[in-house]
């Protein structure tokens, strides 16, 4: 025997040790008692591709023409023929509708406008009121006092300098109240089809930052970024298919990278499941 060990006697009861099986771990559970996302979609890239990233990413330009024109035809493939989810008749009544969707929902807007439009049918019915009275018929939208004010404003304004037509060109959209870029260019190039512009929103303002479109987190500066490498007539589609692409499949807390069509071309930092390899600065 090995000098320095003793064998183990046995118990004074004598009952012999034994060895206890292990229980079979289980895999942890949310608080719905559901698996956690990662664990239903697949695994996240391991260690060794996260320290390769950063020396694989020297000779990767996210700008290729040949990678935008993937990411073109993923969202072609995704959403061939998409357009604004506002409820609308008219130029005016999609530019309330927009204006009326900040910080609120599609949805929850195209609850409200139709009643507001049979209340009031016409720009000048708006015209005629005080923000005021406007007010209740809007609360719901979050915000309601500046954009009662908006939307009483930008009607004042299209009636006395514009005949009671809403203007079809970026200038003359951008001197109404209550409307910037977005808002012209959801007016411009829905209603009107003129591709002045990118529309940027949330959706495409994280999007564009997850597939490395663009750096920044300004929304005037995120769009001449993505007018420098969209072509011109995607200008209007790119813009729709971002954004229904942030409802549908890249949700912000948890993207469903698992069923996307643009999986193997995004790095995103935040991905639940993944393919290729993860890029730090790729985040929304």
């Amino acid at each position: 025997m090995p000098r320095g060990l003793v064998p183990r006697r046995p118990a004074k009861s004598g009952r012999q040790d034994t060895v206890r099986p292990s229980r079979p771990r289980t895999p942890p559970r949310g608080s719905s008692g559901s698996l956690p996302t990662a664990l239903r979609t697949g695994p996240k890239p391991g260690p060794a591709a996260r320290r390769n990233s950063a020396r694989s990413a020297k000779g990767y330009n996210p700008l290729e023409p040949k990678r935008i024109a993937e990411i073109l035809k993923g969202l072609d493939e995704l959403y061939p023929d998409v357009t604004c989810a506002l409820t609308h008749r008219s130029a005016w009544e999609l530019l309330v509708a927009t204006i009326l969707s900040a910080q609120s929902t599609d949805v929850n807007v195209n609850r409200v406008t139709p009643e507001l439009f049979r209340k009031y049918p016409t720009v000048q019915d708006f015209a005629a009121l005080e923000p005021e009275q406007l007010e209740p018929d809007i609360r719901s939208t979050g915000f309601f006092r500046n954009k009662a004010k908006s939307v009483v404003g930008a009607a004042k304004r299209i009636v006395q300098a514009f005949g009671g037509e809403v203007p079809g060109e970026m200038e003359q959209l951008l001197t109404l109240p209550g409307v910037a870029r977005k808002t012209a260019n959801v007016v411009l190039g829905t209603w009107f089809q003129k591709a002045v512009g990118i529309v940027v929103d949330t959706h495409v303002t994280r999007i564009s930052r997850r597939l490395e479109l663009t750096r920044n987190t300004d929304p005037p500066k995120i769009e001449q970024d993505l007018m420098k490498v969209i072509p011109q007539e995607k200008w209007i589609l790119f813009a729709h298919q971002l954004i229904w692409h942030g409802r549908k499949l890249c949700l912000a807390r948890a993207p469903r990278c698992a069923e996307c069509r643009l999986e193997n071309l995004c790095h995103a930092a935040d991905k639940t499941w993944s393919t290729v390899e993860i890029h730090r600065s790729a985040r929304p």
